[in-house]
């Protein structure tokens, strides 16, 4: 009986027997059509305050009047999230892995204990320069092996 269950299930949701679920954006208007929104741009003095209200008017505002940001993965608002997003990883990506690159490059010298505090600005400008292609070094270090070491050479703590 469970495997006729299972069976008609796929049959139906293959052929498209279920009703496909179409979620809009819940009580979200666009700015430019929001009264409330309309309100507070027409309080903007400086050009600066125009300017700012004018790009907003393209993003969804609440009741509030306020632009809400909208992160449901549509290519649509890829500009809200997503993009915004991807620029911050890769951005702490670059800081850690210059970060990274610095105390590796220093690791060995006698005077490495006083060079994590009083930093070498020519060894610090390679390793920031160096990561700007921190994800192409990363992935030539995982599948080097070098990125990674073994479970063996891990110290546990005994419990």
């Amino acid at each position: 009986m469970r495997r006729l269950f299972a069976v008609l299930l796929s049959v139906f949701l293959l052929f498209g027997f279920a009703p496909v679920a179409n979620a809009e954006i819940g009580g979200l208007t666009p700015c430019a059509e929001s009264p409330r929104f309309q309100q507070r741009a027409a309080g903007a003095t400086t050009a600066q305050a125009k300017n700012r209200f004018s790009m907003y008017s393209q993003a969804l505002c609440g009741a509030d009047g306020l632009p809400h940001l909208i992160v449901d993965g549509r290519w649509s608002h890829a500009g809200d999230f997503i993009i915004p997003g991807i620029a911050f990883l890769y951005i702490a990506g670059c800081i850690g892995w210059a970060g990274r690159g610095y105390l590796q490059a220093v690791a060995g010298r006698k005077d490495s204990t006083m060079l994590e505090i009083q930093i070498d600005l020519p060894i610090a400008l390679k390793a920031t320069i160096a990561s700007a292609t921190w994800p192409l070094a990363a992935f030539k270090e995982l599948t080097g092996g070098k990125l990674t070491e073994t479970d063996n050479k891990i110290t546990v703590s005994p419990r």
